[in-house]
């Protein structure tokens, strides 16, 4: 059963309700993967969904912050969320389709401004949550996996507009970059998007405070999609929808796709 997916930070997913619906009706991705929908469960406007044949829903969420949420055309049960890092946030929650895929839906923590856990709680948080993440996979090894979402780093140099001037700006300093390392060697992950785009500079997100974003083009990847290798052959197909994060009241992402014939 051969399925597309697509993870997206979509920053509100009440106030975006217009081009998730947009990306839904023109893209037709069968799984869309939410982060920061920042909303309780039940006020995501599922029924605007539904109408459009996404009648399948696992979520969890808050209010004003956080929350994630897997939306699908395809029957989706909902297999349980982990509370990384004791934070009691609405960062995780995990869905296993028909077929035996299970997909895990992360929005990991941004980690503030400065890169110090001593002097910056939130950068200690987010070093805190992906070494549980890691010591997990480590015990319940995974198969058959998805993981997609905004993991908030941007690992390689060409995943950022400009590698020597990021490397102290937080999501792209170097133990960021080896704690996201040893998640994705603790779960056997493979990163699905540079497995297809080997080469060049890719990025999914632009921030809001540049006039032109476009014309600036200082972007860095933040959005992954990663899969387990026993089906990472299965994988094809990746994109980035740049052109999204030119829509009407964007997000500060642009949505991340691939397609696996399982």
């Amino acid at each position: 059963m051969p399925f597309t997916l697509a993870t997206w930070n979509i920053n509100s997913v009440r106030l975006r309700e217009p081009i998730v619906l947009k990306l839904l009706a023109e893209e037709g991705p069968d799984v869309l993967c939410l982060q920061e929908c920042k909303s309780p469960v039940d006020k995501i406007p599922l029924q605007a969904f539904h109408d459009i044949g996404y009648t399948h829903m696992v979520a969890r969420g808050q209010k004003g912050y956080n929350g994630v949420a897997i939306l699908s055309r395809l029957p989706i049960e909902d297999v349980g969320d982990k509370d990384f890092a004791s934070l009691g946030h609405a960062r995780h929650v995990a869905g296993r389709l028909e077929n035996g895929v299970t997909i895990h839906n992360f929005y990991v923590p941004a980690g503030g401004d400065e890169p110090d856990r001593e002097k910056n709680v939130k950068f200690g948080q987010k070093l805190d949550y992906l070494t549980e993440m890691r010591d997990w996979f480590h015990a319940e090894r995974p198969e058959k996996s998805v993981l997609v979402g905004d993991l908030n780093i941007a690992p390689r140099e060409d995943d950022v507009w400009d590698h020597k001037k990021l490397l102290k700006i937080v999501s792209h300093t170097p133990v960021e970059v080896a704690h996201l390392e040893q998640v994705m060697e603790a779960g056997g992950w493979s990163d699905v998007t540079r497995n297809d785009i080997p080469e060049g500079l890719l990025y999914s997100w632009w921030s809001y405070r540049a006039k032109d974003w476009d014309a600036a083009d200082k972007g860095r990847r933040l959005d992954h999609i990663w899969s387990t290798s026993d089906i990472s052959q299965a994988a094809h197909s990746s994109r980035i929808l740049r052109a999204a994060r030119g829509w009407e009241k964007p997000s500060d992402h642009a949505p991340v796709f691939a397609t696996f014939d399982l």
